[in-house]
């Protein structure tokens, strides 16, 4: 059994672009990367923060080699690009159906809790 940790763990967002909003000069950043089956769960501290694409998906980087992609379950229409995601982070991993909350720049009152889909990797294509 997972035990919760007391407080929720803010994560500042990089704020990315989905590949159907990318304008001249940005590239996919899931380009040249192989999807490969999804997890329930991935290791927190060997990942880097989340970066928000659109309110459909929520990458997190491993060590450069690996991208893992995941998203809400079902609809999640605070989650948007530039904001602070936060997560109720529950022992080391980050698990489907962990819940986390929005905070946009310049507000103090957090969304509605979503929660998140299974993780699926992305490696680089030797």
């Amino acid at each position: 059994m997972r035990r919760a940790i007391p407080a929720a763990v803010a994560l500042l967002t990089v704020g990315m672009l989905t590949v159907g909003m990318l304008g001249a000069g940005k590239s996919d950043p899931l380009e040249g990367r192989v999807a490969a089956a999804p997890v329930r769960c991935i290791d927190i501290q060997r990942s880097g923060g989340p970066e928000i694409v659109d309110s459909q998906t929520i990458l997190y980087r491993q060590s450069g080699k690996r991208i893992w992609k995941t998203g809400p379950v079902g609809e999640c229409p605070s989650l948007r690009p530039f904001d602070t995601l936060i997560v109720d982070v529950y022992g080391g991993q980050l698990c489907r159906n962990d819940r986390f909350r929005t905070v946009s720049a310049g507000m103090s009152i957090p969304s509605a809790t979503c929660r998140f889909r299974d993780f699926t990797p992305y490696d680089r294509v030797k």
